[in-house]
């Protein structure tokens, strides 16, 4: 029996037969399990001794009871009696914590919660107020696999949820391993492990891990780990605790070793400790042996790091974990156009547009926009824009009467966008036509509180602050170069020519 297996089986994972199985182990969604028989991996990087897997249980139970977080949905989980509710108050607390941090997610939780306090009742909600509610939080899909797992819970599953994590991620859509075993360890106690990035960070420091920690071997082994370590009594706590405390004390840049409840357990710090220990005895020059760093020692280990990425003394125990190196996001132009109105009380209103119920930003509310090649020139830029709203409109724009906004910048994860704005004054009351891309027109107010990304947000932002500066005193030298020169068709002097100028005929001089 390997050094893992005999920690898993000192740790009372569950049995099949007589070989152990850890709680959570199953297949993954669209992958299959490799094929072969592995290798145990080397004792340093697996906890093997049963004394101190339950030393590390009771000395990260101890420091979570102290120093844990209030956080809303912890309170939820604590205190809700009904176990449908409890679940479902954690799954859309790990839903919305994916790729975004606590503070942030805070107040949308509230919100959500106040909304939608059941399953019964998000699953009645429709799309567009899931958007709503979602906006500004990113990953929209997010909301809406959430939405559809919990219309399926009510319709299929007579509004149980199930009630274990190999369960919870074979039957609702939008879960996956980590939040299955989030769920069915905090909600109804199943003793199984969890792996997110701050328990990746914290347990590859633990045990030296320097790998590339994305890549599927170690993954499965840091899994492996999870379901050893976690405490059979409270594994909900004990997940949590490890989260917490990559969270705030084995943060990835300087992190608070000396506070950290684990030290002692940690391959790492220990590292850093005897080098720390051997620079002082030879700066004083006290005679010492080289010190002990407990290399792993085991030649081509797949879990060490790479022989050309040694360890780096200077990092200390941020040498772990080891990640690959990060694709650089995609560079993107869009050119957008703010159509706007006088509304029944002067004040103004924007057109806006909903975008494809797929792909980024899906079924969110955007300005008309369109893609732009990346070395396309300002004037082919504003004539593809008004190629594009006369397409779209049946409207006669010119390109000439696109006003230059500015560039607004957004960074999603995975492109570098950049949004050429322009705007474009109405003039009339204007209809669309439904069989076209579904739009409306709103007020700032209404435009705040519909399902628009924080990226259309900045453009509007944009075109207001152009209409301050138009405004304000001493700017009239910036108005005046902005208009055409005067004429029979021209409107009054300092302002935008509009859609109905364009449409009005030529007159006889």
């Amino acid at each position: 029996m390997s050094q893992l297996r005999a920690a898993a089986a000192a740790g009372g994972l569950r049995r099949s037969g007589s070989r152990a199985v850890p709680a959570a182990r199953r297949s993954k969604k669209g992958a299959s399990p490799r094929g072969g028989t592995q290798a145990p991996p080397p004792t340093p990087h697996v906890f093997s001794d049963p004394a101190e897997i339950g030393a590390l249980r009771r000395n990260l139970l101890a420091w979570y009871d102290r120093c844990k977080r209030d956080l809303p949905w912890r309170t939820l989980a604590a205190t809700e009696p009904d176990a449908d509710r409890r679940a479902y108050a954690v799954w859309v607390s790990e839903i919305m914590l994916q790729q975004t941090q606590v503070a942030t997610v805070i107040d949308y939780y509230n919100r959500w919660m106040q909304k939608w306090p059941t399953l019964q009742a998000l699953a009645q909600a429709s799309l567009e107020e899931v958007n709503e509610l979602w906006a500004g939080l990113g990953y929209y899909s997010r909301g809406k696999r959430l939405q559809e797992a919990a219309k399926k819970v009510v319709s299929e599953l007579a509004g149980r949820m199930p009630r274990t994590a190999e369960d919870l991620q074979k039957l609702l859509p939008g879960v996956g391993r980590y939040t299955a075993g989030a769920i069915a360890s905090i909600s109804y106690g199943q003793a199984t492990g969890v792996v997110d990035g701050n328990v990746i960070r914290v347990l590859c420091r633990l045990r030296c891990i320097g790998a590339d920690s994305s890549s599927p071997a170690v993954i499965d082994q840091l899994w492996d780990m999870a379901n050893a370590l976690v405490d059979r009594s409270r594994p909900g706590d004990f997940n949590q605790a490890l989260m917490e405390l990559g969270a705030t004390v084995c943060v990835p840049k300087a992190p608070l070793c000396r506070e950290c409840p684990v030290k002692q357990h940690c391959r790492a710090w220990r590292r850093v400790e005897k080098e720390l220990a051997f620079a002082s005895q030879k700066l004083f020059g006290k005679p010492t042996a080289v010190p002990d760093v407990e290399d792993c020692g085991v030649g081509g280990c797949p879990l060490c790091p790479p022989a050309m990425e040694p360890w780096d003394s200077s990092l200390g125990v941020t040498n772990f974990p080891r990640k690959a190196a990060k694709k650089q996001p995609r560079v993107a132009r869009t050119a957008t156009c703010v159509l706007e109105r006088r509304g029944c009380h002067g004040a103004p209103e924007y057109l806006i547009v909903q975008r494809p119920s797929s792909g980024l930003l899906a079924g969110l509310w955007e300005f008309p926009s369109l893609p732009l090649d990346q070395d396309l020139q300002e004037e082919k830029q504003r004539e593809a824009l008004a190629d594009h709203l006369r397409a779209w409109t049946g409207w006669p724009v010119v390109a000439g009467g696109l006003r230059f906004v500015g560039e607004v910048v957004h960074i999603f994860s995975h492109i570098h966008q950049t949004y050429v704005v322009y705007s474009l004054p109405l003039d009339g009351d204007v209809t669309l036509d439904p069989a076209l891309t579904p739009s409306r027109w709103v007020t700032e107010e209404e435009f705040h509180a519909s399902a628009v990304s924080t990226a259309m947000k900045k453009v509007l932002k944009a075109r207001e602050k152009q209409r301050g500066e138009e405004s304000s005193p001493g700017k009239g030298s910036k108005r005046k170069r902005a208009t055409k020169p005067q004429g029979a068709n021209s409107t009054r002097p300092g302002t935008q020519l509009s859609l109905r100028a364009f449409l009005r005929p030529p007159t006889s001089p």
